[in-house]
């Protein structure tokens, strides 16, 4: 049976890609051929349901191809203990005969582990590899951190947290990191999804009664990835699982790769516990872009999109001036390129700088939009929790004054607003106290790491 299977597998890895091969059929084993029925064994109940729909007329079609004559599928559920727990059928196969049983193994082979499946959450996009991520001032660190948590191997940090707002390349870094950790050891198993993904799966999990499978599928990978962790904030049963899948990973030393839009003891609602583990690996914050960086990205996007279709023409200035506007959101910054090449090679036409302004019109009004000192005011009073009305009033006690101290610094940095103006705007304070207030932040924000984090958090909520 293994020489046979062995045969089959050959040509599925080649008709269903490298990807689902591994995940989804290298775990199987065949166990006998009876009765025109293919007995299968899995290690879990979720890999023979996804069999069964997805790959099981590709697998009947190649077994007949070696002339073995088969009609359907049957699947038993062999844990690593090698207890068979349940028999299942291929999608439209008849249920089993009474009394019927396939034949099993002692023991599920060493090669049969319990595979990831990149498919419970987001698949991994191709274009987002190493060779293509700009690395610039503000993202130095993170790219460095990710080739060195690829590389595999003890890295001396785990986990690894990227953190910072949207659009600024985490995501990217996480599925440049499963690529090449993959492409240099191609039989790992790497796990990527969202918190949100994660959290489905483990409902779905107690619903159905599979919670060990579920356990089980979590805990054999080599490298577990969770994008948007701030998602399962405030969800308790949720974080008693993941809190315990984490520690078993760490406890195993496999690698933990975690993404979310803020510093972890910034999450509100999520445990002190997971606060704490998270915090005790790297933790990078990606900085906004600066206007190099993003003319980087677009001149590196450029250059590709040019090897495709090389009578492209763009006129002087069109990159710097898109550069220098759409300042915010990278993925806003690609869209517009993106809506700028279709434009030029559906219409033939030179991108000039009035084509650009043209035609992405309504992306410049959004980036246009001004920051206000009030938007300013809000933020800061949210996040320090206290009444917006001490913000502009006469309290002096420290939990208000340099949350003020702060306000009044972003609103010098974020607007135009002159210093008489904004002083005006907080209960008509003089000009000299509000440049005092924007001289004491800059001065602590460079010995003070938690206030410069703070800032920069509120920067990047302001801008986005």
């Amino acid at each position: 049976m293994d020489d046979l299977w062995g045969q089959a597998c050959v040509n599925l890895e080649r008709n269903v890609g490298p990807n689902n091969f591994n995940h989804w059929i290298k775990p199987l084993r065949l166990s006998t051929l009876e009765s025109g029925i293919a007995h299968f064994e899995s290690p879990t109940r979720f890999i023979s349901d996804w069999v069964s729909r997805h790959f099981a007329d590709k697998i009947t079609a190649e077994l007949n191809s070696l002339g073995c004559e088969i009609e359907r599928l049957r699947f038993a559920v062999v844990p690593h203990n090698g207890t068979v727990r349940a028999a299942r059928p291929a999608a439209g196969a008849e249920p089993a005969k009474a009394g019927a049983q396939p034949t099993a193994r002692a023991a599920a082979p060493a090669t049969a582990r319990i595979a990831p499946k990149s498919d419970l959450g987001a698949p991994l996009d191709p274009r987002f590899t190493f060779s293509n991520f700009i690395v610039g001032k503000p993202n130095e660190l993170a790219h460095a951190a990710a080739r060195r948590v690829a590389e595999g191997g003890p890295v001396g940090f785990n986990p690894l947290f990227l953190y910072g707002g949207v659009g600024l390349g985490k995501t990217h870094l996480m599925h440049a990191i499963a690529h090449d950790y993959q492409t240099r050891q191609p039989h790992s198993q790497v796990l990527y999804l969202s918190a949100e993904q994660f959290m489905y799966r483990f409902v779905q999990a107690l619903r159905e009664s599979t919670i060990m499978d579920f356990k089980g599928m979590f805990r054999n990978v080599n490298m577990l990835m969770v994008d948007d962790v701030q998602f399962i904030a405030g969800k308790d049963s949720t974080q008693e699982e993941f809190f315990h899948t984490f520690n078993a990973l760490v406890d195993q030393g496999k690698q933990i790769v975690i993404s979310a839009d803020r510093a972890p003891a910034e999450i509100k609602g999520l445990e002190e516990r997971i606060k704490s583990r998270l915090s005790c690996g790297l933790i990078v914050d990606l900085h906004p872009t600066t206007y190099e960086l993003r003319l980087g990205i677009l001149q590196s996007k450029t250059e590709a999109f040019r090897r495709q279709q090389p009578d492209l023409e763009i006129g002087d200035g069109v990159l710097e001036f898109l550069a220098h506007r759409i300042s915010t959101n990278v993925r806003v910054l690609e869209g517009a390129l993106q809506r700028l090449f279709a434009h030029a090679s559906l219409l033939r036409r030179e991108i000039t700088l009035e084509v650009a302004q043209e035609c992405l019109a309504d992306i410049l009004r959004t980036n246009d939009r001004k920051i206000s000192i009030d938007d300013i005011q809000r933020k800061v009073a949210e996040h320090y929790n206290i009444r917006l009305a001490d913000m502009i009033g006469p309290k002096r006690a420290r939990n208000v004054a340099r949350p003020r101290q702060i306000a009044m610094y972003l609103s010098k940095q974020l607007t135009s607003r002159s210093l008489p103006e904004i002083g005006r705007r907080f209960g008509g304070r003089d000009h000299t106290t509000i440049m005092h207030g924007v001289r004491k932040i800059e001065e602590l924000a460079t010995d003070d790491h938690s206030l410069a984090e703070d800032v920069a958090m509120l920067k990047r909520l302001l801008e986005a």
